[in-house]
């Protein structure tokens, strides 16, 4: 954890670019009982991408939020995709697991037939 002077050095900017990336809501440093920002190293990755975007792409502030965004959402809809593959190869050999909890389920495999006909 590095303290918002020694991570803007770090990260090759000014104390105040940091602090506008987090009133933005790109970033959020943890704050101590003293509300002083301290930046981990996974927030000085972040700020770089940021300045990557915004210096060498040309992205404004807004589209750099959103792509950001975006990444988190695909990292989400990756887990889940995961998810559900380990729950299909656990019912293709016959032992359907939860993927939360573990426990084995009842369910059958998800490409079953509707009572409507319609394939899944």
């Amino acid at each position: 954890m590095y303290v918002i002077s020694i991570a803007a050095s770090l990260a090759g900017c000014h104390p105040r670019t940091l602090r506008i990336y987090e009133e933005e809501g790109l970033l959020d440093p943890v704050r101590t009982d003293t509300n002083i920002r301290l930046y981990s190293d996974e927030d000085l990755d972040r700020v770089r991408a940021i300045r990557y975007l915004t210096q060498n792409r040309g992205v404004n502030l807004a589209g750099v939020k959103l792509l950001l965004q975006l990444r988190d959402a695909a990292d989400l809809l990756e887990e889940i995709a995961s998810a559900i593959a380990r729950e299909d190869l656990d019912a293709e050999a016959g032992q359907a697991v939860d993927a939360v909890t573990n426990e084995p389920t009842n369910r059958r495999s998800r490409n079953r037939q509707r009572q409507k006909g319609v394939e899944l």
